[in-house]
This record gives structure tokens, C-alpha cells and sequence, in this order.
């Protein structure tokens, strides 16, 4: 499909700004702390708006209506956990690394175990992170081939490079507000989307809740109390733990509590980011029911391009191409990429931070100057930027990427929201019960990982639960076995006295 000159010129324009915007801010990120924190001194509503664009990427504007589309409101219980993890995220999280004031989210776990936690910790983030930024690059590339009929591998590339330069320039300043901007017109956009497809029905909106009802598509999925399929306990669990390790040991969350202005400004920014995002991911959802009852009525519009069935997330960018007016589809594009950009931004700007306070100053320079310690900087969110790209390139024709996206979280976090609560939980546990606690759970992680794929005589061996589970397992392995040990050590000291 080729690109309509209005909606090209649309497109380029805004994305020019927005690399603009975003490279503006290299005045207040020429040293470490501006560049990392920016020198502690955001709003709290500017930090909760990109905390909610933290959420709101190409991830949940494209991956969420075709996970809809496709199937029902499973994943939105996801959503749901939102509210008790903000509560928990602003009581102990906030206060705590604000409270530290120090700049990495590990820096804590050499002190309570020594420095192999810090860095697998940070080996899991780092790896994390590299999914995340793939998956992202390759729905946006996803929404944008159709459009401007460009090969997917040139968009994934052309993103990669352009988010790259201006992290680097900008700093973690232009990642906050461009992530706040990117999130409102995002959002903006989706809006309208909703409701042109609600009144592009032939008997009016409600013939959208009707048509989905009858197949189903609002279900939150199974109430069984099974593990083996993703009902909708399993997802609570699911989006409870990663919620919490979100707000409590992700890099991206609390690199931002520290750049805002006052304790009050942090808190307030993840009430706001967590809480508004809970109503916009309804309307993300909204959209993919609406757009399969929208193409119910109207299969002629759907054409013989997409495979709906088998690739559901083509679906919406689909209907951006071909049902929006002239102009709106290259704003609403733009703003996806724009979008993708501020979410990967994030990746690249926490993981380079890691890299120079985990450890390049850990381990090799500790007394590093501010040139170096620049310099560093600039060359990891240069490196990164390129490995996110090729993971992005590698992630071409998954059959869905948010279910790809939530199975590769949860084998590389490996756990470590178990190692980060023993720690501030058991204050009595140290080194041998939180090495024996990472230990179990990695094991845990690697057999509910690789175990599904046994056969044969081996076939009884393999793991009964639903991928979802593995983190939140994993996570209570390591909690749980680390303070067995802690409990078995002390009872053995108390019987030798």
C-alpha cells in the first residue's frame, strides 16, 4: 500500500519534532546527573505521565486490540492488579529508594548479600530490557508496513537509529517529556479511533456490545482455580508480580522517583501513572472488541491482506490505513512511532545508567571523572540501541507479540522481585539463604522454561503450569526457600547455644 502524500508529509513532520524535542534537552544532560536523573528536579505529574507511558507503548496501543480482536478481556486482568500494586509501590517502594537517593536499583542488594545479587539482578534487567525494546520496535514496524508499504526490517532499523541519537543527546530528560507528549496524543488518538469505529456501525454503537456478547468477547477468562491455563487467576498473579516488580526493582520505575522534585511528587507520579492507565488499557481492549464486531458487519473492508485469524495484532494498524481520513492516519502513525520511540528511550537511557554504576564503577573504575563516566554512557546506549534493534529484527512473524513479550519477561526477570523482598521482608536473612532462595528459582525458572519440551520417558517431567507462572513461582521459590534456610540457621544456632 503506498503512503498518501498528506499523511507522508504528516508523518515525517512529526517525528522530526519530535527527535527535535527530545535532542533540545542535550544542554541539561551534559553531565551524569542530568543525564541520568536530571539533576532530581521534575513535577510529579510530568513523571507520572511517562510512568503511563512506560505502559502505554506499541505494546498497548497495537498488541492489546489484537490480543481483543482475537480473543476476549483475558489479559486486561493484567490491568486490574494495577491499583493494589500502586498501593504497596507508593507505602514501601517509593519511600525506600527515596530515602537511599541512590541512582541504581541493585546498589541495596550488595549491601543485604553481597555483590553477586547485585549483578544478577542486573544481568536479568539488562536482558529484560532487550526484549522489551525488540518487541516494541517490532510493532511499530508491524503498524507502519502497511502503511508506507516500506520492507519491516528498514522501519526496525530506522527506529533503532533514530531513538538511539537522541537518548543520547537528551538524556533522561527527554525521556520523561517526551514520553509525557507521546503519551497524551497516543492516547488522543486511540480515543478517536474507538469512537469512529462505534459509529461506524450500520445500527449505531451498540450493535458493537451486542455482536461481541454473543461471541463472548468480553470474558475475563476462566474463574478456575487452575494454573495450567491462563485464567483469570492466573493473570491477577501474573500482573500483581510484575506489577510489583515494576514499581519495585525496575530500573525504568525507579530511576524516575529519584528525578522527581520532593518525596510527595514521587509518590503522586506513580498514583497517577498507575491509576490512569487502568481506564485507557479498558479502551485499548475496547477497540480490538470493537473492531472484530466493526468487521463482522463489514468483512468486505477486511480484504484478503490480513490474516486475521492468525496474526490478529495486523488488524488495527489495518484499519488505520485504510479507514481513518487523510492526514489523521499519518498523525496517528507518527504518534505510534513516536510512542514506540519514548518507550525504548527508557530501555536504553535505564539500562546505560546500569551499565556505568553497576559496572563499569563497580568493577573497573571507580574513581571515573565525569568525561569518562560520559563517555561510557553515550557507548552503552549506543550498544544497546543496536541489540535492541537486532532482537527486534528476530521477533519478525511471532504469531502474537504481547504473548511473547509477557513469556520472555517472565523467564529473564528471573525472579528477582523474590531477592529484593527477602531482603527488605527477612531482615534476619544474608548471604547463604539468599544464595540457596536465587539458586532454587533459577532451577524452578529453567525447568518450567525448557521442561515443556520433553518427551517421550521424560514426558512426566515436564512443567503443569501456564507460562505466566514461571516469574511468580520463581519469585516465591526464592522467596520462601531463603527464608526456610534463614529460620533453619537460626534454629541451629540457638540448639548450639
Amino acid at each position: 500500500m503506498n503512503i498518501r502524500i498528506i499523511d507522508f508529509i504528516v508523518m515525517i513532520t512529526y517525528l522530526v519534532g519530535v527527535v527535535a524535542f527530545g535532542s533540545y534537552f542535550v544542554r541539561r544532560s551534559r553531565n551524569t546527573e542530568g543525564f541520568m536523573v536530571a539533576s532530581r528536579s521534575l513535577p510529579g505529574w510530568v513523571v507520572g505521565l511517562s510512568i503511563m507511558g512506560t505502559y502505554v507503548s506499541s505494546i498497548s496501543f497495537l498488541a492489546l486490540p489484537g490480543n481483543a480482536y482475537g480473543g476476549n478481556w483475558n489479559a486486561f486482568v493484567f490491568s486490574l492488579s494495577l491499583p493494589l500494586a500502586a498501593i504497596i509501590g507508593v507505602k514501601f517502594f517509593v519511600p525506600f529508594f527515596r530515602k537511599t537517593g541512590e541512582i541504581s536499583a541493585y546498589h541495596h542488594l550488595e549491601f543485604r548479600f553481597g555483590p553477586w545479587a547485585r549483578t544478577y539482578a542486573l544481568a536479568m534487567y539488562l536482558l529484560t530490557q532487550l526484549a522489551r525494546m525488540g518487541t516494541i520496535m517490532y510493532l511499530v514496524a508491524l503498524a507502519l508496513a502497511p502503511l508506507t508499504g516500506l520492507d519491516i526490517r528498514l522501519i526496525i532499523i530506522v527506529t533503532g537509529v533514530l531513538v538511539t541519537i537522541y537518548t543520547i543527546l537528551g538524556g533522561i530528560e527527554a525521556v520523561i517529556w517526551t514520553d509525557a507528549i507521546q503519551t497524551t496524543v497516543l492516547t488522543g488518538g486511540a480515543l478517536v479511533c474507538l469512537i469512529m469505529i462505534l459509529f461506524g456501525m450500520p445500527e449505531g454503537p451498540g450493535q458493537v456490545f451486542s455482536l461481541a456478547a454473543a461471541h463472548d468477547k468480553f470474558s475475563l477468562g476462566s474463574f478456575d482455580f487452575s494454573f495450567v491455563k491462563s485464567t483469570f487467576w492466573v493473570v491477577l498473579i501474573y500482573g500483581l508480580t510484575i506489577n510489583l516488580q515494576n514499581f519495585g526493582i525496575d530500573q525504568n520505575y525507579v530511576q524516575r522517583y529519584i528525578t522527581a522534585r520532593s518525596d510527595k511528587d514521587a509518590a503522586n507520579s506513580l498514583w497517577l501513572g498507575a491509576l490512569i492507565y487502568l481506564p485507557v488499557s479498558a479502551m485499548f481492549f475496547m477497540i480490538g472488541t470493537a473492531l472484530y464486531s466493526f468487521y463482522q458487519v463489514h468483512p468486505e473492508l477486511l480484504g484478503e491482506t490480513i490474516n486475521a485469524a492468525a496474526n490478529p495484532d495486523k488488524v488495527f494498524p489495518y484499519f488505520i490505513v485504510t479507514q481513518l481520513p487523510d492526514g489523521i492516519t499519518g498523525l496517528l502513525i507518527a504518534a505510534v512511532a513516536a510512542a514506540a520511540m519514548s518507550t525504548v528511550d527508557t530501555s536504553l537511557n535505564s539500562s546505560a545508567t546500569l551499565i556505568l554504576r553497576d559496572i563499569y564503577k563497580r568493577y573497573f573504575r571507580p574513581d571515573a571523572g565525569e568525561k569518562e563516566s560520559m563517555r561510557v554512557l553515550y557507548s552503552a546506549t549506543l550498544v544497546w540501541g543496536l541489540l535492541g534493534t537486532s532482537i527486534a529484527l528476530a521477533m519478525i512473524d511471532v504469531e502474537s507479540a504481547l504473548d511473547a513479550w509477557w513469556e520472555l519477561a517472565s523467564i529473564f526477570s528471573g525472579g528477582m522481585l523474590g531477592l529484593f523482598l527477602l531482603g527488605l521482608i527477612s531482615r534476619k536473612a544474608h548471604n547463604p539463604a539468599a544464595v540457596t532462595g536465587v539458586i532454587a528459582g533459577i532451577l524452578t525458572i529453567l525447568w518450567m522454561t525448557f521442561s515443556k519440551n520433553l518427551g517421550g520417558a521424560f514426558e512426566a517431567l515436564q512443567s503443569p503450569f501456564h507460562n505466566f507462572m514461571i516469574i511468580v513461582i520463581g519469585t516465591l521459590v526464592i522467596l520462601l526457600v531463603g527464608m526456610g534456610v534463614t529460620y533453619l540457621r537460626r534454629a541451629g544456632t540457638n540448639q548450639g547455644d
